[in-house]
């Protein structure tokens, strides 16, 4: 018997609450019950149902013809209904909502979060929710350098960088040196593919190829300048740390950018700062 999947069940018996199931021959050790409000209407004593089998309230294993929005060995972006004591409850689509234990969770979630969590089968043989996803994800992915793709982060590692899963599927990371800006884990974020290391895994940037984000980065300092009444306090000799923190790029960026601004003659810079002309 297979928890949290589809299964094609056999009609054993009639009950004034159900329908009895087991696979031909009685292969299950025990038959499954299919309540009489999911009993579709023509059905009868050896038709064959596709059903898919969890634990109810009561902790008895029980058909449903309704497909959850979540099967063992998938993951998906579910929404948290609630945080409760003992972890939060995911709605997946059935009448029992999903449970994530706090030790399978990253980060705090909270009552509307959408997080993206894969199956498994607890030490107590009931079906649960994890955010640890990692050993889910493939790196066979079809994806190769300069491709655009799209994922969700799933963990945020400060020594190391941001990992995604890549179509909800594929081994990605944003490595330290490409951490620019704030992620938070469940975003949806679009990428470049930097480089497909040798065990399959995607290296990202969701900054443009340099030759493209000049444009854009001379647009954000424009931007600033115009908000900040036409003067920014940063130059060639600024930090590259509060570049980073103020722009979101790194220093090599920033003079590319203002180097850009100062060919079409939109700024001058000062001892003090740029200022806008």
């Amino acid at each position: 018997m297979e928890l949290g999947k589809i299964q094609e069940l056999e009609i054993l018996r009639e009950t004034s609450i159900g329908v009895y199931l087991n696979e031909p021959e009685g292969g299950l050790d025990e038959d499954v019950l299919l309540p009489k409000s999911q009993v579709p209407e023509d059905a009868k004593i050896g038709d064959k149902l596709e059903v898919f089998l969890y634990r109810d309230s009561k902790d008895r294993i029980i058909a449903t013809v309704r497909r959850p929005k979540i099967l063992l060995g998938e993951m998906k972006m579910l929404r948290v209904i609630e945080a409760g004591n003992i972890g939060a409850f995911l709605d997946w689509g059935l009448e029992k909502d999903l449970l994530l234990p706090f030790k399978e969770q990253i980060g705090k979630v909270k009552s509307g979060d959408e997080c993206l969590v894969s199956l498994y089968v607890d030490k107590s043989d009931r079906l649960c929710a994890t955010m640890k996803i990692h050993n889910t994800l493939t790196d066979n992915s079809p994806y190769k350098e300069k491709d655009v793709v799209k994922g969700t982060v799933y963990a945020i590692n400060r020594d190391m960088g941001v990992f995604v899963a890549v179509d909800d599927k594929y081994h990605g990371m944003i490595p330290l040196n490409e951490m620019y800006g704030i992620f938070d884990v469940g975003d949806q974020i679009e990428a470049r593919v930097l480089k497909v290391r040798p065990d399959g895994k995607l290296n990202l940037s969701i900054r443009k190829e340099a030759h493209d984000e000049i444009e854009g980065d001379a647009e954000l300092i424009m931007a600033r300048l115009v908000k900040n009444k036409g003067f920014l306090p940063f130059n060639d000799k600024s930090q590259a740390s509060a570049i980073k923190s103020e722009f979101g790029m790194s220093k090599s960026a920033f003079k590319r950018a203002v180097g850009r601004l100062l060919k079409f003659s939109k700024i001058e810079i000062t001892d003090k700062g740029i200022k806008k002309l």
